[in-house]
């Protein structure tokens, strides 16, 4: 008798310290297709189903701002691209922000962060917005606190990161989620790399054609397959620039006014364009590179007049249009989780 009590003893105590079914960790398989290379991930934060569920929930948490309204979704809406339709994002109080508001996607691939390239890993870019006075205005030490407050998130942070809630974790969990916002099933896709002849229609060929012509050369910049080359150019957007672009991290005047070469994927939902969201619709900025720019001493060179005709800029548009991946936009997997 002594003894079969003492078993159900020890069984219930081992039952008791044992990780709870729904916080069984398993690797996440990163879908993507054959014409992206394999992403590099870092060594310290390889993808696991408990990481991306925990960065999931923490990018849409507005414990990250000091007034409790902004999150991370906030400023990155999945039907917008991740983007939020502002100039400029508002950040705390209603500051306005510097910059507009960059696409999420593909960032698994991406080499540095920021418009001006200042951050070298997903993980670092978090302390941006978070220290930032007119975004989240909150130290990474508290948005710790207010975060271990949740029962449920620090069990989810020790099961998949086997420590309590705390700025490594932070950090680590939300690369972990963006890492999973890959975009590569736009029409454009079926067509250029699935051969699906039917995708693109008569404008959006021409303009296809047009877009990787070496008269407007917008595929030196914007090559396949992520839509960007990842540089950094001054494309004469002003004579004189506010935001001084890659300056600020290089401190070369040569920099002024140079920015990262933005990504067209999902362009068409994305606007207002250019660093401020100074352009409202795809048909301004199709203008503008129609007109060459201002100048500029450190204007790229290819950025000249085209001499596009009014039908050829409307093609140009309608081949932007195919970039657009519904299926990223609706993805469920992107939305925030319901407790």
């Amino acid at each position: 008798m002594m003894r079969t009590l003492f078993a159900a003893i020890i069984f219930l105590a081992v039952a008791g310290c044992s990780t709870p079914p729904e916080l069984q960790d398993r690797p996440y398989r990163l879908k993507h297709p054959s014409w992206f290379p394999e992403p590099v991930i870092p060594a310290d934060n390889s993808l696991t189903q408990l990481r991306v569920e925990l960065g999931r929930r923490l990018f849409y948490n507005k414990a990250f701002s000091s007034d409790y309204r902004i999150s991370c979704g906030t400023c990155h809406v999945p039907s917008a691209a991740f983007t939020d339709g502002q100039p400029v994002s508002t950040g705390v109080h209603g500051r306005p922000g510097k910059r507009n508001a960059p696409t999420l996607a593909n960032l698994a691939w991406m080499p540095h962060f920021m418009m001006e390239g200042g951050v070298p890993t997903l993980e670092l870019q978090t302390l941006a917005p978070v220290s930032d006075s007119n975004e989240m205005n909150l130290d990474i030490l508290q948005v710790s606190r207010r975060l271990s407050e949740d029962d449920y998130l620090t069990s989810l942070s020790r099961a998949a990161y086997g420590r309590a809630i705390d700025p490594y974790v932070i950090t680590r969990a939300l690369a972990a989620f963006q890492r999973t916002l890959v975009s590569y099933d736009s029409a454009y896709d079926r067509y250029e790399f699935l051969g699906q002849k039917d995708q693109l229609n008569e404008a959006q060929l021409r303009g296809r054609a047009l877009f990787f012509s070496p008269r407007t050369k917008c595929g030196g910049c914007h090559g396949d397959p992520f839509m960007t080359d990842f540089e950094f150019h001054n494309i004469g957007l002003y004579t004189t620039y506010a935001d001084p672009g890659r300056e600020r991290v290089t401190y070369d005047p040569a920099d002024a006014g140079k920015f990262k070469t933005p990504s067209l994927r999902n362009i068409a939902l994305t606007a207002p364009y250019m660093h401020d969201g100074s352009m409202g619709t795809l048909q301004e900025v199709v203008a503008f590179y129609n007109r060459g720019g201002q100048d500029h001493p450190n204007k790229d060179f290819r950025i000249q007049p085209l001499g596009l005709s009014p039908a050829e800029e409307a093609d140009l548009v309608s081949f932007l249009e195919s970039l657009t991946d519904w299926n990223f936009v609706q993805n469920i997997n992107h939305l925030p989780l319901e407790d």
